[in-house]
């Protein structure tokens, strides 16, 4: 790039450079001017190969950034003073293969300021990874219990790095944290559910952070979905009874019937379940046995709302008889069919249900059950617990 250095009547301007050039001599009173202040750029201007994961990084010396204009393909790319306005960098990583156009002004009092202006480019990506997969899905409305899942296309290996660049956005500002559960699926869970009526935006700013060796985001990612109506349900096996409140109202009184519990897969787990699916009618096979074999079954169960990853389904059953009296399932919530048919129409995914009275635990991977760990022990799966002791916080409304 060829390289200018022009004057303008009270400041100095550099293209493509990153010093000032001098020669103001004295002023009329014949007093000194002051040193124009210095801007250092890194990478430094016309950069062909610039690691996307270091980010831009533009500093004042011998004065203060008054301005700092970065684009990149024509869109501004967002980044920050320090308190003392002497360092800009980006708030992210840079996007692989890509031009960034600097345009910086430093101030001193008493002297000339100093504009330096240039192009950064990144380096391509030998491998690239992205979002493979999220729940919520886009524009969904959930419960107050919902997590928010993200699953990736390639195995993570530098998760912290892939951790600090995910950001959940909120109008009620709410503490919360990652979990990973394996390579390529990290959970977001909050501390406590969230405020209800509110919409939540996930931004996964993943181009150019650097998750291994030659692997790079390929692009960042955005979504967003509302937090619908409180609701909230509590199952008693022990007087056969289900409570539904919804914001803070009973709306329904259901009897149930629970597991019979006459082996551990019949016994219906106790803890905080959240609400994962619902099918109308749901296909129900006797988990281990064959047809032919004592106790099996396949069956249609009509309004059926999956609670765990272990076959546990509060849904439809006529069988009057037992229900709000005895516990006769092989594990599953059963209700009269028009309550069940009622609880099936009302219910969102990542709504709580919490069930009480059996000797049988959720474990907290089963399904979403990710409420049965406390607080501290959910923070222990994220990535960034020895580097950043306050843990990952979410203020951002």
């Amino acid at each position: 790039m060829r390289r200018a250095a022009m004057f303008r009547v009270g400041f100095l301007l550099v293209c493509g450079g990153l010093l000032p050039v001098s020669g103001c001599g004295a002023d009329p009173a014949g007093i000194p001017a002051a040193t124009p202040p210095v801007v250092h750029v890194s990478p430094p201007f016309d950069s062909k190969r610039a690691r996307p994961d270091r980010g831009l990084v533009i500093r004042a010396q011998g004065g203060t950034l008054s301005q700092v204009l970065v684009y990149q393909d024509g869109e501004p790319v967002p980044g920050r003073l320090d308190a003392a306005r002497t360092t800009w960098r980006t708030d992210w990583t840079l996007k692989p293969s890509a031009e960034y156009t600097v345009t910086a002004t430093a101030t001193r009092e008493g002297a000339p300021a100093t504009v330096a202006m240039g192009r950064v480019r990144t380096r391509a990506a030998a491998k690239t990874f992205q979002v493979a997969g999220t729940a919520p899905l886009p524009g969904e409305t959930v419960g107050t219990g919902m997590p928010v899942v993200i699953d990736f296309d390639t195995a993570i290996e530098q998760k912290a790095a892939v951790e600090r660049a995910l950001e959940i956005q909120s109008r009620e500002p709410v503490e919360g944290a990652w979990r990973w559960v394996g390579d390529t699926q990290v959970i977001f869970r909050t501390r406590r559910f969230w405020a209800p009526r509110q919409q939540v935006t996930v931004v996964a700013h993943l181009a150019g952070v650097r998750a291994g060796e030659g692997l790079y985001g390929a692009a960042d990612s955005t979504f967003s979905f509302t937090v619908g109506r409180r609701q909230t349900s509590t199952i008693d096996t022990t007087s056969h009874q289900m409570l539904v409140h919804r914001d803070g109202q009973v709306a329904q009184r259901m009897a149930i019937s629970a597991g019979m519990a006459t082996t551990l897969e019949y016994t219906t787990t106790s803890g905080v379940h959240l609400t994962m699916d619902k099918g109308n009618p749901v296909r129900m096979i006797s988990p281990g046995r064959k047809k032919g074999d004592p106790g099996f079954y396949d069956l249609m169960i009509d309004h059926a709302v999956r609670i765990s990853n272990s076959g546990e389904y509060v849904h439809a059953k006529d069988n009057v008889w037992a229900q709000g009296r005895s516990n006769v399932s092989h594990g599953c919530v059963n209700a009269r069919p028009d309550q069940a048919a009622w609880f099936y129409a009302s219910s969102l995914r990542g709504d709580p249900v919490t069930i009480t009275g059996t000797s049988r635990p959720l474990a907290w991977d089963n399904g979403w059950g990710f409420w049965q760990l406390p607080w501290e022990k959910w923070r222990q799966g994220s990535a960034l617990r020895k580097i950043d002791a306050a843990g990952s916080r979410v203020l951002k409304h």
